[in-house]
């Protein structure tokens, strides 16, 4: 049964990430890009300076608490597992294709964002929240659309991306002696869906507060160690530019056989890992507490550049720069264990088994955070207790069983779901992104007047009745 499945599933990423969503992600990027005058580029300093900014309220969320929690979803197993992964099946040019999603996918990234701050709601007790499903409602006034895009996003993150990271953490550990292919991975995913537990029966509040804490040292300390390896490995470093950019143009190889490029394993894996356009990063941006949508909207597209151009990066370069050459049966976990202990020796192993861990926690921690908040859009309300109850049951016995199923079908179901959430964003930004324009534009002009920008809907010729927070 699960074998016919997996052939459903992966026939039809195959229709629809070519042509549709490769020409849809490439267009809507480059479209927001060349409209907002290069925005990655040209307010990169006006980014970090948001970044350090308090919250309007004593005890709002802030922009870098925000950008924490989409980080925690953003920079996960991805980061590591993908990247090996998109190397090792589809080739060195992978890395050039996960930069190009990254890059143009900030612009698409900083407007969905916007729109959530836009159209974002208050709560009793005066926090906002929000997302694509409360935009596409109020913006697009069609809630049925709404509704699809919140199921997709709560099996997406609920089902295919919590079981993935599951596999991917207790995947690490198969090269080890103690590793048992029966038993081994029942008991990691035992343990995950034990801890995860204990954060998401917790709420909302302490998920934002662990992963404030976690995210930050775990991607310094991994950042540091390939740092470490590219500057012992730094002559390598020309040849390993030369090698992803030969292959990212090697067009006969591409279009000989797209399923199993460098530009298709390199756009999904990019998808997947900085999560740009797919509609999942403005559930937490909805939630900072600002002065102006488009603070946030410029924090979640540096989240972006931290997940794929910094780590996503750092991965790729750790391999390249090893000597290990990259190939199917090192695909994973493997290919970067066998890079780092060109250096560090069987230190190399255990690190990225850490590294596997931290980062796939904070992922399975941070990806309830978005199902919680689409439940809730939903219901209308936080739903009851026991209902509660049962779907984090749900969402914890997900995790245990995503440990032990077999990989390719995890990473193409993930695939298939987070491609769905796509099809339904970007159509939907690209119908409201001249509100987040407009935002941008009122930003620019308060800041060359000299002011700290306070957002009024009237400002971008909105009705503040719709857009009922900014009242």
């Amino acid at each position: 049964m699960m074998e016919g499945i997996h052939q459903v599933v992966s026939q039809l990423n195959g229709w629809l990430y070519y042509p549709i969503l490769i020409i849809l992600l490439l267009s809507v990027g480059l479209y927001f890009t060349i409209r907002t005058k290069f925005i990655q580029v040209t307010l990169l300093k006006e980014t970090f300076k948001v970044l350090t900014e308090s919250p309007d309220r004593a005890d709002g969320v802030s922009s870098f608490q925000a950008l924490m929690v989409s980080t925690a979803s953003r920079v996960g197993t991805g980061n590591i597992v993908g990247v090996s992964a998109a190397i090792c099946l589809g080739g060195y040019g992978a890395v050039f294709w996960m930069w190009i999603v990254a890059i143009i996918g900030g612009a698409s990234a900083f407007i969905e964002s916007t729109l959530a701050q836009i159209y974002k709601k208050r709560d009793e007790e005066g926090d906002s929240y929000g997302g694509p499903a409360y935009y596409i409602e109020n913006g697009l006034k069609n809630r049925f659309v709404a509704i699809i895009f919140a199921l997709s996003i709560i099996t997406c993150y609920a089902v295919g991306f919590n079981m993935l990271a599951s596999y991917n953490i207790q995947s690490s550990f198969s090269s080890y002696d103690f590793y048992d292919a029966e038993l081994t991975p029942m008991l990691i995913g035992g343990c995950l869906a034990l801890l995860t537990g204990m954060v998401i029966f917790g709420g909302g509040k302490r998920i934002i507060k662990t992963t404030e804490k976690v995210v930050p040292v775990m991607g310094v300390i991994y950042v540091l160690a390939a740092v470490i390896m590219i500057v012992i490995n730094f002559r390598q470093m020309p040849q390993v530019f030369e090698n992803i950019f030969s292959d990212a143009f090697n067009f006969k190889a591409i279009f000989g056989g797209l399923a199993g490029s460098s530009m298709m394993h390199g756009i999904k894996r990019g998808l997947y890992s900085n999560e740009a356009g797919i509609g999942s990063a403005p559930n937490a941006a909805a939630a900072a507490d600002v002065s102006h949508p488009v603070k946030q909207g410029l924090v979640q597209m540096f989240s972006v550049f931290l997940d794929t151009i910094i780590i996503c990066s750092a991965t790729a370069f750790m391999g390249l720069s090893s000597g290990v050459q990259p190939s199917e049966a090192l695909s994973g976990a493997p290919y970067i264990q066998e890079a780092l202990s060109t250096v560090f020796g069987p230190f190399g192993f255990y690190f990225i088994s850490l590294s596997l861990v931290l980062f796939g926690y904070t992922t399975l921690v941070g990806n309830l955070y978005y199902v919680d908040s689409n439940i809730a859009y939903i219901f209308g309300k936080t739903p009851g207790k026991m209902f509660q109850l049962f779907y984090r049951a749900l969402c914890v016995g997900l995790i245990f069983f995503g440990a032990i199923q077999e990989q390719t079908f995890l990473w193409d179901l993930a695939d298939l779901l987070m491609g769905l959430m796509a099809l339904i964003n970007l159509p939907s930004i690209l119908l409201l992104g001249h509100q987040a324009l407009a935002a941008l534009k009122d930003y620019l002009q308060q800041r060359k007047a000299g002011n700290n920008p306070i957002f009024k809907a009237q400002s971008i010729g909105m009705d503040d009745q719709v857009l009922d927070y900014w009242q």
